[in-house]
């Protein structure tokens, strides 16, 4: 493809509004300051067009730019993601495609969220650990008799800024392929490793011979699902994803599969999305607005 042909691309996806693209990454908006999103990169504030990482000291403008930050991925890759998932990418895929066909050029490759960009897990910082357990026992009420063997088997462990990491695996070898992050100060953050491919794996606990899966929004709400329900095997989906690749693999082993998002609006859409698309799936909500909240039902 020639230069003049992705200058096309990128201006018709350049406009996608910042809010969008934040919601499509699966970024939590703040509730006392509705500039700043917490994101797989860390907080991030949007003024119109343009946006700032201040702990990265990283900012950019357009939807392109924010794309390129928040999945690690170069500048086409970034287009083509936009193309995938914006409703405003989707016509101009199409737009493209027509041009394309008349040119008889090839068609355009669109990879998959966050394939791009090489996986960069966070160090391991073994000084760290009591202060991620301290967080996770005191303030989350998550039992220390869960986390041991979690962290035994390096599926949770600290990094060099006491961040809680989550390791998302993929297969019987549980081989790496991202990681939940999850800030252990007085400030609330979350987000996800560079390069991480939610597509290709999950962060689960659960019994060794389960007949029943759930799936939760997060590490922390997929442990304490299982605190609740120690017969299951639960599943973090790193947000409300309605129809994760592996989800099929899951149903075709033959699993009870429980969609356990959140009690709250984006939770119950997406429990409805993904029901829809695999009937067989039942809804277990939680009593509270999440499973952490259940057990935390004061803080």
């Amino acid at each position: 493809m020639n230069f003049d042909a992705f200058r096309r691309r990128a201006d018709r996806v350049r406009e996608v509004p910042l809010e969008t693209v934040l919601a499509l990454r699966n970024a939590v908006r703040d509730p006392r300051d509705r500039q700043k999103w917490h994101t797989e990169q860390g907080p991030v504030s949007i003024t119109g067009h343009k946006f700032t990482n201040w702990h990265r000291h990283t900012g950019g403008g357009g939807a392109i730019d924010l794309v390129m930050h928040l999945a690690d991925l170069d500048a086409g890759a970034a287009v083509a993601w936009l193309e995938q998932h914006s409703p405003a990418g989707h016509a101009a895929a199409r737009t493209a495609g027509r041009h394309a066909s008349s040119n008889q050029s090839t068609a355009i490759p669109v990879p998959p969220t966050n394939q791009a960009g090489k996986l960069r897990l966070p160090d391991r910082d073994a000084s760290k650990l009591r202060r991620v357990q301290n967080y996770l026992t005191q303030h989350r009420n998550l039992s220390s008799v869960v986390l041991a063997p979690l962290m035994e088997a390096g599926k949770l462990y600290a990094d060099n800024r006491g961040n809680a990491v989550f390791l998302l695996v993929a297969g019987k070898a549980n081989r790496p392929v991202g990681a939940e992050l999850r800030g252990t100060g007085t400030r609330v953050w979350r987000g996800m490793a560079p390069g991480t491919r939610k597509d290709s794996g999950y962060f689960w606990v659960g019994a060794k011979k389960p007949k029943r899966v759930v799936l939760c929004e997060s590490a922390i709400d997929a442990i304490s699902c299982y605190m609740l329900y120690p017969d299951r095997v639960c599943i973090s989906t790193a947000g409300a994803r309605a129809n994760p690749p592996w989800l099929r693999v899951i149903l075709d082993r033959g699993y009870e599969v429980d969609c356990g998002f959140d009690a709250d609006l984006p939770g119950d859409a997406a429990s409805r999305e993904m029901i829809r698309l695999h009937p067989d799936i039942q809804r277990l909500r939680p009593a509270a607005k999440d499973w952490n909240a259940v057990l935390t039902p004061l803080s």
